[in-house]
């Protein structure tokens, strides 16, 4: 395991401080505020953890309501809505500096056999061939003012091993194309085997690409680039099958629409072996700077 993985399970490793109230600690991001993909997750370890270990969550519904601070520990307050013969509902609080930050619905489901069928898997390459986050990267450093911007977004990544089927926003700046994105990861070494825990990685990555779509419509590089502002609105999930997120996962991305300051973004992610695991919709403010 990298050490940068393990210090991610350090994060996701919440304490509990007294009945359904955790407290979780952030890191330095890209941009100076908390990445919400870390409060999503660590919002769903806090849910998790007061559900019984036989239900599996199979959606969740968030909205981020303030920019964290990555200096100051974050409280997650968790109220057990419901807990029914086969599903169990959680709703749950973030609270930074005595106001809430995020807000996640969370519901878990019982072992059920039912119907089954998918959306067939998209054609996409080996991920083996494409470049990782280190050797792509480097690639666009002058497409970024920051000269240390490169090294912070390899060190954003260093948990993952995330690889862009095609070049991403920052390497087409100015050339609109198809909204459309694809991106392999897996985490940079093997996890344990709780269920809950490769639900919540795959949680935190699914933040960290899913509005590429919508900058590529526009011929837009992004928040590291500085030709838009942006941040996430709200994120749903649904979890439909199992996978391990230390194995390959293709998210399949693309945006059907943007307006109002408004960019969405709605994805699939599949195993290699072309099983459909999770469904993904993202809102995001995305603002041209005056």
């Amino acid at each position: 395991m990298s050490a940068a993985l393990d210090s991610l399970l350090d994060l996701l490793d919440l304490e509990q401080i007294e009945r359904d109230i955790f407290r979780g600690t952030s890191r330095s991001a890209v941009v100076p505020r908390v990445f919400g993909g870390q409060v999503a997750a660590q919002a769903l370890v806090a849910a998790g953890r007061t559900v019984p270990a036989d239900r599996a969550a199979h959606s969740l519904h968030a909205y981020f309501l303030r920019a964290g601070d990555p200096g100051a520990p974050i409280v997650y307050s968790v109220d057990r809505i419901r807990d029914g013969k086969s599903f169990t509902t959680r709703r749950v609080v973030a609270v930074q500096h005595g106001q809430p930050i995020f807000h996640l619905s969370a519901s878990f489901q019982s072992h059920e056999d039912g119907l089954e069928h998918q959306a067939d898997m998209p054609s996409s390459p080996d991920p083996e061939t494409l470049p990782t986050a280190a050797e792509m990267l480097p690639r666009y450093a002058d497409r970024f003012s920051d000269p240390g911007m490169v090294d912070r977004l390899v060190e954003a990544r260093a948990a993952v091993d995330l690889r862009y089927v095609d070049a991403p926003p920052f390497g087409t700046v100015g050339e609109a194309r198809e909204p459309r994105s694809q991106v392999w990861f897996r985490t940079n070494g093997k996890l344990a085997d709780d269920p809950l825990l490769h639900v919540c990685m795959a949680t935190y990555v699914s933040d960290m690409t899913l509005l590429d779509s919508v900058l590529l419509a526009h011929g837009r590089g992004g928040w590291a680039v500085g030709d838009v502002v942006g941040a996430s609105l709200d994120h749903a999930m649904w979890f439909h099958r199992p996978f391990r997120a230390d194995e390959w996962l293709l998210y399949d991305q693309e945006s059907p629409s943007a307006s109002g300051g408004r960019g969405l973004g709605q994805a699939r992610i599949y195993t290699a072996d072309g099983r459909l695991a999770i469904s993904v919709i993202q809102e995001g403010v995305v603002r041209v700077p005056r």
